[in-house]
């Protein structure tokens, strides 16, 4: 960043996403029924969007571009993985037992200080973070009071103690 530039408003958040599918079928199954988002509007077999709690969309799912096309070759560009915030460490217990018993293996699961984060692909190699963020005051910093964030193993077993059955 130059010096001269400004700083984009604090308030500033990502609105949506919108992936290209193959199947819209097969990722509203992942979407809706593995994860639990909501269907908000659907245009036939061609595009969905989905929320959660009810807004317009997180997330547009189409085949505008990709019906049963396939997945970009690893090396390229484009998304490396699309994350999701759940509001507690709860919730976020609650959608790894959601992808468990849809049998869904994990990439990966991390502490990272600042968050605990699940990783896993869709059904279209898409790659999707799951996570919860930490209190800001539990960040940890280093000597000079800026952030220090690390990768560490996320203890699942203790993560699934937080699960309200």
């Amino acid at each position: 960043m130059s010096e001269t530039s400004t700083p984009i408003a604090a308030g500033t958040r990502i609105g949506h996403v919108h992936l290209k599918v193959a199947d819209l079928a097969r990722a509203l199954g992942f979407y809706c029924d593995v994860l639990g988002f909501q269907l908000m509007q659907r245009y036939g077999d061609q595009a969905a969007f989905i929320s959660a709690g009810g807004y317009h969309h997180h997330i547009g799912l189409n085949t505008w571009e990709s019906k049963g096309g396939q997945p970009p070759a690893p090396g390229t560009t484009g998304l490396f993985h699309t994350a999701i915030l759940y509001p507690t460490r709860a919730a976020l217990a609650d959608a790894l037992h959601r992808v468990q018993q849809a049998g869904i293996a994990l990439d990966g699961a991390s502490d990272h200080g600042v968050s605990e984060a699940l990783y896993l692909r869709d059904p279209d190699q898409n790659g999707v973070e799951l996570y919860w963020d930490r209190p800001q005051e539990a960040w940890p910093h280093d000597s000079k009071g800026g952030l220090a964030i690390f990768t560490r193993r996320l203890d699942l077993d203790d993560l699934m103690k937080q699960r309200v059955a």
